[in-house]
């Protein structure tokens, strides 16, 4: 019989496993503590999504849609695409589903996205994001409320430190038109020396070159013309109360006059969180500039039938912020149950019911001797053990151990299951030797019934 071979993962993609996991579980539950903080409503929706929403609201000449993105044909001949970003399938759902009278409506969302990138550090084919929007809301005030958010995220995330809020904006529709034709008569002029990629783009949308990576394209952008020469009266005034509101909330930020987004749906604000050259933050990320980018999307609605809906937003790398935490915490359980011989076996099955009732973080171990199971209470990383023989079941009582210490204290069934909590919760070692040397129950704690 022929062996059979073990399928592999399709390269690009992961399985997120042990410390890994803990931390992208971290980054999605702060996110999602946070984004109730300033009443983001959850929103979920398709992985895939007629080709159509992305074609038309990234734009053709984007990397996404011309070379990155999923598309297959379905069995009834329809182009589906697997998303590659968040925001046109949030657009496509507000207008599907009547939102409009929800505006200015807050939604975040976080799951899997698919691009056809070259796998390296932090990049994946299918990977992970953080999205928060806000739809309807045309002043400055929500951009600065959605920098304030993402700058809140960074710091309880504790991975704020050498990373630098860079700003610009990219004008109204009157400022863009101006810039527009003032890059395409300077990337004409050095047209010959652009990268092919760039020679499409000066063609369909000129703005796409300033974000290319080729270095001759570098060195032409670098003396490309900025925008604020052709900015409106109407867009330098809203781009001057979007630092105003980041100065009041104690943002800080750095101009960038060159920063654009990938999309072609950008207007007005255009942001990115960077780590600065020789931090911490930088060394782990390697390539991967960008922690958390965005901006204002004004025209987007409209790219996808819509009326005219302004609205801005982010998007961050989950993999990307999970690589640059600190340590995660301890994964395994506060409490150890240790029971000897059949009869304890089953009170002890009961106690650990009763204990995870009441939040308590335990574990017990399906067999071996007392021996066996001290190793595996130990090598778990529980700060107690609660030994259960036939001795404490006469005496209806257990035996609490610390196990860094070895200090023990035996408590009552009547007030085991609080007093148990309550020691497990103790941040201090010092705190939790006191308790082990005091005598009986805590005082008003609840007696739990252990039959």
């Amino acid at each position: 019989m022929a062996k059979i071979e073990t399928p592999k993962p399709v390269r690009g993609t992961q399985d997120i496993f042990g410390e890994d996991q803990e931390r992208f579980q971290h980054v999605v539950e702060t996110f999602e503590r946070v984004r109730r903080l300033y009443g983001f409503k959850g929103v979920q929706m398709p992985v895939f999504e007629p080709t159509a929403v992305f074609a038309r609201s990234l734009g053709e000449t984007t990397d996404v849609v011309s070379k990155e993105m999923y598309s297959f044909e379905d069995r009834g001949g329809d182009s589906l695409t697997l998303r590659p970003e968040f925001t046109a399938g949030i657009c496509r759902a507000f207008l599907t589903n009547g939102w409009q009278q929800h505006m200015p409506l807050k939604l975040s969302a976080h799951g899997p996205l698919f691009r056809y990138e070259r796998p390296q550090k932090g990049r994946y084919r299918q990977f992970h994001q953080l999205d928060a929007e806000i739809i309807g809301a045309s002043e400055p005030a929500a951009d600065v409320e959605l920098l304030c958010f993402a700058d809140q995220l960074l710091k309880e995330l504790g991975i704020d430190e050498g990373v630098t809020l860079q700003l610009n904006t990219l004008g109204d529709a009157e400022s863009r038109d101006a810039w527009r034709a003032a890059l395409v008569e300077h990337f004409s002029d050095h047209q010959a020396d652009l990268s092919d990629d760039s020679k499409t783009r000066l063609e369909k949308n000129p703005l796409r070159i300033l974000d290319s990576k080729a270095p001759n394209d570098r060195a032409i952008v670098a003396t490309a013309p900025p925008i604020d020469p052709y900015l409106t009266a109407e867009a330098s005034e809203f781009f001057a109360q979007v630092t105003e509101g980041l100065d009041s909330c104690n943002v800080v930020w750095k101009r960038d006059a060159n920063l654009v987004r990938g999309f072609d749906y950008y207007r007005h604000t255009a942001f990115e969180f960077i780590p600065e050259v020789g931090s911490a933050a930088a060394e782990k990320m390697g390539s991967q500039s960008t922690i958390l980018g965005g901006g204002r999307f004004d025209g987007l609605m409209e790219a996808l039938g819509g009326p005219h809906t302004p609205a801005v937003g982010w998007a961050a790398g989950i993999e990307r912020l999970g690589m640059l935490l600190g340590e995660p915490s301890a994964v395994g359980p506060d409490i150890a149950i240790i029971p000897i011989g059949d009869r304890a076996q089953a009170k002890a099955t009961e106690i650990v019911a009763l204990l995870r009732r009441a939040g308590g973080k335990c574990e017990m171990a399906y067999k071996g001797n007392m021996k066996k199971r001290m190793q595996k209470a130990n090598a778990s990383g529980a700060r107690l053990a609660l030994i259960l023989g036939e001795e404490e079941l006469d005496k209806r009582e257990a035996s609490v151990k610390i196990l860094r210490s070895g200090d023990q204290k035996t408590i009552s069934f009547d007030t085991l299951i609080p007093d148990v909590i309550l020691m497990s919760q103790m941040e201090e070692d010092h705190e939790l030797a006191i308790s082990i040397s005091s005598a009986g129950g805590f005082e008003g704690n609840e007696v739990v019934e252990i039959k």
